[in-house]
């Protein structure tokens, strides 16, 4: 949904539902997104935002394939807006958890998916469309050491295959690093110098140059049109970053943040016995949940939520924050609370000064949530989510401040 005021497109990351083959990403254009845009924007264009897996995206070679998908989005008034590129494999109903990071950027097949999903964007998009991609952030945590040139020069090759469909398509397409805790991007400072050292250098726009055949300073123009940040709201929380400070420095930096991605993390304002027993039921065995401490001593990290509440030398009284995105609607889950006051505070400074062109909300955990905060229709909680987002930026729910996508 194109917001008015230049707020952006508003909508939903479709890795909320199974979408590991094509037929499964059939099957949710046809049904749940279908119900979404007709209860939320039935007479105008419904931004997408899509997710392929690798198998998917195979499948998708066939010519055929693509006609359908194509019908499909003229039957239905779809617009391509984003694509979730971060999940390779499959992503629900299996143990996932840092698998999700792999292949990572320090391999030729992560390289090779990315400039596919945007090969495929170009070929469902109009020429000058901008769309963005979001990707994992680098690589895991424990798989970082001495790896930053190779995937640096990997993100460098995707970006002058991104400059060439440009100048093929007219479409451009923005590859959007997405930072999440106790991987090799975690923190905005931490994004902030890979992007000074590595990306946004001299020697990155002469390696673009070489790569596409651009000028050094139309390289240097292409760098921050075809690569950026997806700012994942939830993640930026949990590593209790500061709303304002945070966007400024990206901003100051002139690191584009391409997706703003809107999510909530599980809170838990002060731990005790009551709270430690109440997280057993967001321990699952299919998405990493990790956790940021604020201890006395500063943050201390956990890669998953069963080894945070084994550590016994947590205390009562400490401030968690774990990565599992919860319901945005929700600000209160007895006895936690969540990190709404974050995203509230993202979109007041969105409506005040935009941060980005693609607002997508992602929720994908639902299907492990647990069952008193999913007893609603998955599609329902979906348009109360876009709903409560709409309302926080004063936009009206009628239809007809909308405007044609």
């Amino acid at each position: 949904m194109q917001l008015p005021d230049d707020l952006g497109q508003l909508t939903y990351c479709l890795n909320v539902h199974p979408t590991q083959t094509w037929d499964e990403v059939r099957r949710a254009l046809e049904g749940p997104v279908a119900y979404v845009r007709r209860t939320l924007a039935p007479d105008v264009s419904f931004g997408l935002g899509l997710r392929l897996s690798a198998q998917a995206l195979e499948e998708l070679r066939a010519p055929e394939a693509r006609a359908e998908l194509k019908a499909i989005l003229r039957r239905h008034d779809y617009r391509l807006v984003t694509m979730n590129g971060f999940p390779f494999g499959p992503f629900h109903g299996v143990p996932v958890k840092a698998a999700v990071y792999q292949p990572d950027w320090k391999q030729r097949a992560r390289l090779d998916y990315t400039c596919w999903l945007a090969d495929l964007m170009t070929e469902l998009a109009q020429p000058g469309d901008m769309l963005s991609l979001s990707t994992v952030p680098g690589t895991y945590g424990p798989l970082t050491a001495g790896a930053e040139a190779a995937m640096a020069d990997n993100l460098l090759k995707c970006v002058a295959h991104c400059v060439g469909l440009l100048e093929r398509t007219g479409v451009s397409v923005a590859i959007a690093l997405e930072p999440e805790p106790c991987c090799f991007l975690e923190t905005i400072e931490g994004t902030l110098a890979f992007f000074h050292n590595y990306l946004f250098c001299d020697s990155a726009a002469a390696r673009v140059a070489e790569l596409s055949g651009l000028s050094l300073t139309q390289a240097q123009a292409a760098l921050p049109r075809h690569l950026g940040v997806c700012y994942d709201v939830c993640h930026a929380a949990v590593e209790f970053e500061d709303p304002t400070t945070s966007v400024a420095a990206l901003r100051d930096a002139g690191v584009p943040i391409h997706k703003l991605q809107l999510s909530a993390a599980l809170r838990v304002p002060a731990l005790d016995t009551a709270t430690r027993e109440g997280l057993a039921s967001f321990c699952e065995p299919t998405y990493l949940h990790q956790v940021v401490a604020r201890s006395a001593s500063g943050l201390i990290r956990y890669s998953d939520l069963p080894e945070a509440l084994a550590d016994p030398q947590r205390s009562d009284g400490e401030e968690w924050r774990v990565h599992f995105h919860v319901p945005i609607f929700v600000a209160d889950i007895p006895p936690f609370s969540t990190t709404q006051d974050f995203l509230v505070e993202i979109l007041a400074l969105h409506r005040r000064q935009p941060i980005s062109t693609h607002l997508e909300v992602e929720t994908y955990t639902w299907q492990v949530l647990p069952e008193a905060l999913r007893r609603q229709r998955l599609e329902v909680a979906v348009v109360k989510e876009l709903e409560w987002v709409r309302q926080q930026l004063g936009v009206s729910v009628d239809a007809e401040a909308l405007t044609s996508g």
